[in-house]
């Protein structure tokens, strides 16, 4: 324990009004190991962990899925698993770059099915979407690495900024209409009407 670590847990009970008294779990953290473990709960269920799928994916047969607290999602097409697809149902995948806005923070994160994903996370405002996929959220990841806050989230840099804007620039207000266009072109480029 370092001269800075306080000897007990950081957390104030919420009935009591008192620290908790229970000695502080190994690490840099002020907690102990009961709130270490809630804290890490709070966090899987809001960013979920990447691992393996029970079983592939219904829809896309990927074996890489993302658990949250409510389940299993595939990471690639963020189907969520056990759900069957309706017979002879084909989707079309428009993978995104996303932009959410909370507090000081951006997160940039991607999927192809923005809508069930952005439900999932707290944000303020979703400020821009880019068509690409895990290798282009990637690259801006690496890209802005130098106000990472986080695994995907960003401090308000200028460079980031600047780049927002010119997403928005040539784009509709709405982030939302960007979307359904390109859904719209990928359905045309399959031959199918949308719905």
């Amino acid at each position: 324990m370092t001269s800075l670590q306080a000897a007990g847990c950081g957390i104030i009970d919420r009935a009591s009004g008192e620290p908790c008294p229970r000695p502080v779990a190994a690490g840099d953290l002020n907690l102990c190991a009961r709130h270490l473990l809630e804290a890490y709960d709070a966090v899987v269920g809001e960013v979920g962990v990447t691992d393996a799928l029970p079983a592939p994916c219904a829809v896309c047969g990927s074996r890489l899925g993302v658990l949250y607290a409510s389940g299993w999602l595939c990471a690639v097409c963020e189907w969520r698993h056990g759900e069957v697809p309706d017979e002879g149902a084909e989707s079309v995948r428009v993978e995104v770059v996303y932009y959410l806005a909370r507090l000081d923070r951006i997160k940039i994160g991607t999927s192809s099915n923005p809508r069930a994903r952005l439900a999932q996370i707290p944000h303020d405002e979703l400020l821009a979407f880019e068509r690409g996929g895990r290798d282009l959220e990637q690259r801006r990841h690496r890209e802005f690495a130098h106000c990472r806050a986080g695994r995907e989230w960003f401090d308000r840099d200028p460079l980031l900024l600047a780049h927002l804007e010119r997403l928005r620039a040539d784009a509709p207000a709405d982030p939302w209409q960007l979307y359904l266009r390109w859904r719209s072109e990928a359905t045309a480029l399959l031959g199918h009407h949308p719905a």
